[in-house]
């Protein structure tokens, strides 16, 4: 059982610290604010639904694309530690990850703005997704990938409720404590970065030495 509650936890802290629902926030917020709250719920719906979805279809078909093009999960877990260093920097720096969220990209989309840009890239990014492959690679059993999936339901419900009270949410931080809030995350997911890029790293070295 302790195995199993420590690679759900591991799944928590890593997705929620990629997906970053508290940096969902402020994008939101400034793009739902001429919207009804009604509206604006039903744009966190859709915006979590859609991110919810494209997680699960590259958490579940995602080795079946490394097959495709013959790609080993090893160089994946180094890309993906190289790729989650550097996102856990810039959030270290207090500095929106430009791997996450381009905030022009934000701009021209008034008709449908909770699939592009804010379930994707914004709470989907690339440095969730690479996550999820990641662990989905590592869940070697059942239990395991119905840990991660389980966990991964919770989040995008956890994600909505954020979204639908951002506003008050947004005024007890404030600006000092969501930096604070970033920082401590991004310390977070460059020691995961660590673990993955390493634990890539040996066996491509062990195959190396081995030849």
């Amino acid at each position: 059982m302790k195995p199993l509650l420590d690679f759900g936890l591991l799944v928590f802290v890593s997705m929620f610290t990629m997906m970053g629902p508290v940096g969902v926030l402020p994008p939101f917020v400034s793009m739902t604010s001429g919207l009804s709250g009604p509206e604006a719920r039903r744009v966190a719906r859709r915006a979590t639904i859609t991110a919810l979805c494209v997680l699960l279809v590259f958490a579940l078909g995602g080795q079946l694309v490394f097959r495709f093009f013959n790609i080993s999960v090893n160089s994946l877990r180094v890309v993906g530690g190289i790729i989650l260093l550097l996102v856990g920097y810039e959030m270290l720096q207090a500095r929106p990850s430009r791997t996450k969220h381009d905030e022009p990209d934000a701009e021209g989309y008034a008709e449908d703005i909770a699939i592009t840009p804010l379930g994707i890239p914004v709470i989907a990014g690339p440095g969730a997704i690479t996550t999820v492959i990641i662990l989905m690679s590592e869940a070697h059993d059942l239990a395991r990938k119905a840990v991660l999936l389980t966990v991964l339901l919770g989040l995008h419900v956890l994600t909505y409720a954020m979204l639908v009270s951002a506003k008050p949410l947004l005024a007890f931080l404030g600006p000092s404590g969501n930096k604070v809030l970033v920082r401590i995350m991004g310390l977070i997911v460059m020691v995961i970065a660590v673990e993955f890029f390493f634990a890539g790293l040996k066996p491509i070295v062990r195959d190396m030495l081995g030849r």
